[in-house]
């Protein structure tokens, strides 16, 4: 269905879906867009991972496509709290 205006000018014809972005959400999607600048950059991204999230050093993240400002932008105990969940298959 079109999200164009009908004759009247009117698109109340057509339903928008809201899909809520969560905390988590977020999360894995600045972890996946992390790794693949790591890995596009020819690091091991676990490796890499490990050393920020033991240290908190941003140095361990490359700043290729801005990937050291979005790791950044996640507070620690956010992101581990988060790739446990994910470990254990847990939803939020």
């Amino acid at each position: 269905m079109s999200n164009q205006p009908n004759k009247s000018g009117d698109a109340s014809n057509s339903t928008q879906e809201f899909k809520q972005i969560t905390k988590g959400t977020a999360i894995r999607t600045i972890v996946n867009s992390v790794y693949d600048a790591l890995h596009e950059k020819g690091y091991d991204p676990i490796n890499q991972f490990i050393g920020y999230l033991c240290t908190e050093d941003p140095t361990y993240i490359t700043s290729y496509n801005k990937a050291r400002t979005l790791i950044s932008s996640v507070e620690r105990d956010d992101l581990l709290r988060e790739l446990l969940r994910s470990y254990l298959g847990m939803e939020e």
